[in-house]
Order: C-alpha cells, then sequence, then structure tokens
C-alpha cells in the first residue's frame, strides 16, 4: 500500500545494510541513517530499512537467500522502484539482484557519483565527476564480462566475448585519458591562477559534509556560495579574499568528506587537493552536533593524510551547530556509562581546549555565535605567517581581485 504522505514524483526506496563483526549493529544503523540522507539528497524517499546480521556479505547476492526474499515481498507489496545498499557491489551481485527484485539496484558508491553529477557546476566539477565515473566502471566492466565468458564458453564462442570486451575497455580508457588531457590543462590554468594570488595566507576550510563550511565560507568573507542541509551541497573549489582588520588573506571552500568513499574518487576532485596542499593553515570544521563527530573527525583527518599529506599543516578545529547541541543529564543514580549525549557542551568544550592546546572554538555559524572569537584566532594565526613572508611590512595594501573557482 503506498503511503499518501509521500510525494507521487520522488523515487521510493528501500535500503539494505549488514551487521558484521568488522561492522556492529549501531555503526550499522548509523550508516543506513546517513545513506538515508543520501539518498534524500537525490531526491529518493527512504520507505523501509532492511538490516541482515552475518559473518560477511554473500559473493552472489550481498544479503542471504532468506532476506533477499523478504525485501522481494516488501519491494512487491509496497510498488518500490529502488533499492541500494550500503556497500559496493559487484557486477554479478547487482545482476543477480536486480533479477531476483526486478527494480533498479544501486549500491553507496553509485549514489554518491549521481549526486556528484547532479551537484557539479563548473566545467571542471563535472569532467571530475565523469572521470571517477569511468574510473569506477572500469574494473566492474571487466568484471561483467569474465563472468559472462565462463558462461558461454565452449568452441566458437571465446572471440566475441573477448572482442566485446576489449573494445568497451578502449573506449572507457580513450574516455579517461581525453577527460585527464582536458584536466590537466584545466589544471594548468588554476596553477598559474594560484602563483598570481601573490604570498598572501591561505586558509582552507575542511570537514565531513554538510558540516556549515559553506555557511561559514558565506559568513567570512560576505560571499554567496551555495549553502543547503544537503550532502555535498557543493562540489565546486571557491576561493575568497578576505580581510580582517587590515590583514588580507585567501579563504577556499572544499568539497566535504564522506565515510566508505574510495580515496579514488576524492583523488578526482584534484582542484580541492591542491588548495589543501598550498594552504598555510586548515580550518577544520565539525558538526558538533552529530551524535559521532569524533568518529567523522577521524575519517576526515585520515582522508587528508592519505591523499595529501596533511598531516603537518597547523590546524585549528571549529565544532559548529552549537545551537542544535544538546544532551540529557543523567540522573545521580544512574550507574550507566557516560555517553557524548550525557555531556554538557561546557565540559566538552574544556576537554576539547586543553586537548588541542587551545586551537579550538565553539560557534554556531547560523545564529553568528563567538563569529567575533574565531575571527580573532584567524586573525593572530595568518599574521604570524603574514610577518614572517613580510618582515619589512606589517601588512601590504596590494590590490587582490577575488578568485572563484
Amino acid at each position: 500500500m503506498i503511503d499518501a504522505s509521500i510525494p507521487t514524483t520522488a523515487e521510493r526506496t528501500v535500503l539494505v545494510g549488514l551487521i558484521t563483526p568488522e561492522q556492529p549493529e549501531n555503526k550499522a544503523k548509523e550508516y543506513l541513517d546517513e545513506l538515508e540522507f543520501l539518498a534524500d539528497t537525490a531526491g529518493a524517499v527512504t520507505v523501509k530499512k532492511f538490516v541482515q546480521r552475518c559473518q560477511s556479505p554473500n559473493a552472489r547476492t550481498f544479503v542471504g537467500k532468506g532476506k533477499l526474499e523478504e525485501i522481494k515481498q516488501y519491494v512487491e507489496q509496497e510498488e518500490i522502484g529502488l533499492v541500494i545498499f550500503d556497500d559496493d557491489l559487484s557486477t554479478k551481485q547487482v545482476v543477480n539482484i536486480e533479477n531476483e527484485l526486478k527494480v533498479k539496484v544501486l549500491d553507496r558508491t553509485t549514489l554518491i557519483l549521481d549526486i556528484f553529477a547532479k551537484r557539479a557546476q563548473t566545467a571542471n566539477a563535472k569532467m571530475q565527476v565523469e572521470l571517477a565515473q569511468y574510473q569506477y566502471l572500469l574494473p566492474r566492466l571487466t568484471r561483467m564480462w569474465t563472468h559472462l565468458e565462463r558462461q558461454r564458453g565452449g568452441i566458437g564462442m571465446r572471440g566475441p566475448g573477448e572482442t566485446q570486451i576489449e573494445t568497451d575497455r578502449r573506449i572507457i580508457l580513450d574516455k579517461i585519458a581525453l577527460l585527464k588531457e582536458r584536466l590537466r590543462a584545466l589544471d594548468k590554468q588554476k596553477t598559474i591562477q594560484r602563483k598570481n594570488r601573490g604570498k598572501l595566507t591561505r586558509i582552507a576550510l575542511v570537514g565531513y559534509t554538510n558540516v556549515g563550511k559553506s555557511t561559514l565560507m558565506n559568513l567570512l568573507s560576505k560571499s554567496d556560495v551555495f549553502a543547503e542541509n544537503k550532502l555535498f551541497a557543493t562540489l565546486d573549489t571557491t576561493v575568497r579574499k578576505v580581510v580582517i582588520e587590515n590583514l588580507p588573506f585567501l579563504l577556499t571552500d572544499t568539497v566535504g568528506f564522506i565515510r566508505k568513499l574510495p580515496t579514488g574518487l576524492i583523488e578526482s576532485f584534484k582542484s580541492t587537493l591542491d588548495e589543501v596542499r598550498d594552504a598555510d593553515i586548515l580550518v577544520h570544521v565539525v558538526d558538533v552536533s552529530h551524535p559521532n563527530f569524533e568518529e567523522q573527525i577521524e575519517v576526515v583527518n585520515r582522508t587528508l593524510q592519505e591523499v595529501c599529506d596533511a598531516g603537518s599543516k597547523e590546524m585549528i578545529v571549529v565544532f559548529n551547530k552549537i545551537d542544535a547541541y544538546h544532551h540529557v543529564p543523567k540522573d545521580d543514580d544512574d550507574l550507566t556509562p557516560r555517553t557524548r549525549e550525557n555531556i554538557p557542551l561546557e565540559e566538552l568544550e574544556r576537554t576539547w581546549m586543553a586537548r588541542m592546546d587551545n586551537n579550538c572554538i565553539f560557534i554556531s555559524a547560523l545564529d553568528r555565535r563567538n563569529i567575533d572569537a574565531l575571527k580573532i584566532m584567524l586573525y593572530n594565526k595568518a599574521k604570524v605567517i603574514h610577518t614572517r613572508r613580510f618582515p619589512y611590512n606589517d601588512f601590504l595594501y596590494e590590490r587582490y581581485d577575488d578568485v572563484a573557482e
């Protein structure tokens, strides 16, 4: 039966995840909540979530036969048109699952790539997304044709299969080579742009997706970067000149990171990585209202270290969205272990300030709380670098045009 409250224009979907020894129940549910947010960003409406407990994914259908039959019955009964799995699927698994369910099947990475394609605005971002899509497709194309060759086999049947896979591979490899060549040409232009910015101090906003980087960018630079309560609301790297007191510096907004995103897809966004590599200071924006913000911090730090060796750069952690933070006080006779939900914001602030030697600040970009204190912190950090580069002139008054990428 179709729920009348759900818009008929939106794709109705169910989500599927696994509970394994490596991924406990609480993590599996959290990842599915994030997958629901991704589905909503892509324009789908999540109707139900299915979770199965097992040792490892089924090589043929990801979930077991019984769970797949349960999903099939629900899909038919509720007229579901899309099923999204929270992990990468092989081509073999996609084909087998679609044959059983008779509906469209996506995995997490395919969904993210679809959002990337929808959100990309500039020619650079669009080419980067297209490159990521082809790179993701190539190994799956190989597995698909290997599977078909084994089925067909026999005398006189091997040639066409081998010819087809080589043809398809060559087409995709040619497209990848062409996109890389075009991106290299664009990258040369970006490199020239970065050189033309002179020796101004560069500060880059980094962080998990949907933590408020673009909102903070707009607040500090008085610009109009697109910001929305959606995952991957912006994919295009944006650079603006910011002046605090009499000190100019360049502020960069970068694409957000997310869990379970293959490094190869992140590397496709070379402009973002170059801005991070060239930055003097990284401002790590964190959504402190998220129940697992500490894990998100680890994801971002690990990704930055893997793809651009950013561990040696000076970093400020900005805990955003304190307006949305809430905690549930524990009763005096409650002997259960404390969780993040039980910790008052003031205690959290003291803990992180001590841990980071005061290189962090708690703000709300939405209602502008502590923004002046953040500006003072940025001013003091940028001034140290600026005076080191211009020892005989406290501040330069050359004209630097705003640069938007």
